[in-house]
């Protein structure tokens, strides 16, 4: 097919659709919801032939409509997507002009993900992609990957001919936003940064020198088993003491989190925004 048009997103629902719709991309541009997005810089390092992936809230980067060619990637949670239950389709569609807009990827990764019917989306186009078990065999038991990190991964097996890029991927904390602790921000980075040294993706400004592969040059008697037990050493001293403090800084919040919890239960029912359906966890990512 040529270049795809505004709402292609639509109806697609196998690996092979969407494989014919993003094929026709430069660039593919998948950003974070993070404070490290710069949006206008961003736009400037990509030619017009870019597709820029955002992820649920995107009114967390964008604060005007994005004229650009858009896909928005909407997570299945236990109720269904986020934006849909609490009512943000609205508000996080604005930001994308039709004419730019392929439409909406409602994905899922997990059996107790819910896929919403494309209704939901208020006239949005929408497509479907199930990745159920997708990471199963090799993700961190016990925790789900994040939609970025599966999407990364996803879009590098389809071997597209255009560049898949990660911006605003940092897995920092910061004071407006997050890191929820159901995803494992540690082997996510990790597995991305060694699959960007391999060339199956790029992240925007590039990956940083690793400081430890230095220590095999200048300890060259040492064997780099050694080194690696060296690090792990160190890095689990830092860590039992990190530990001690976060103990003493939490028996000092006692009577802080006690208070918080006492006004939380105070307040009134009506102003608890309570989504409908039955209760679930809910993810971030």
């Amino acid at each position: 097919m040529g270049f795809p048009v505004a709402g292609a997103a639509a109806g697609l629902t196998t690996t092979d659709d969407w494989r014919c719709v993003l094929a026709a991309f430069s660039h593919i541009v998948l950003v974070a919801n993070s404070d490290a997005v710069d949006i206008d810089s961003l736009q400037a390092q990509f030619p017009p032939t870019a597709l820029f992936v955002f992820f649920n809230k995107v009114y967390k980067v964008l604060d005007r409509p994005f004229h650009r060619h858009s896909l928005l990637i909407s997570r299945g949670q236990p109720r269904g997507a986020n934006i849909v239950y609490r009512g943000e389709v609205g508000d996080v569609v604005k930001f994308f002009p039709k004419e730019y807009f392929l439409g909406i990827m409602n994905i899922r990764l997990g059996l107790e993900e819910k896929l919403n019917p494309a209704a939901d989306f208020q006239g949005a186009p929408t497509g479907h992609l199930d990745l159920v078990g997708f990471c199963n065999d090799f993700y961190t038991e016990g925790k789900t990957p994040t939609s970025g990190f599966a999407m990364a991964l996803w879009l590098s097996d389809l071997k597209l001919p255009g560049a898949i890029v990660l911006a605003g991927f940092s897995a920092k904390r910061s004071e407006k936003w997050r890191v929820v602790s159901v995803h494992d921000w540690t082997f996510e980075q990790t597995f991305l940064r060694l699959f960007a040294r391999l060339g199956k993706i790029a992240i925007h400004g590039g990956v940083s020198a690793n400081a430890y592969a230095k220590l095999a040059e200048r300890f060259c008697e040492i064997p780099p088993a050694e080194i690696s037990l060296a690090v792990a050493e160190v890095l689990s001293e830092r860590l039992s003491n990190t530990d001690a403090e976060v103990d003493k800084l939490i028996s000092l919040t006692n009577v802080i989190r006690s208070t918080d919890n006492f006004l939380r239960r105070l307040k009134p029912k009506f102003l608890k925004r309570k989504p409908s359906g039955a209760p679930g966890g809910q993810k971030e990512g």
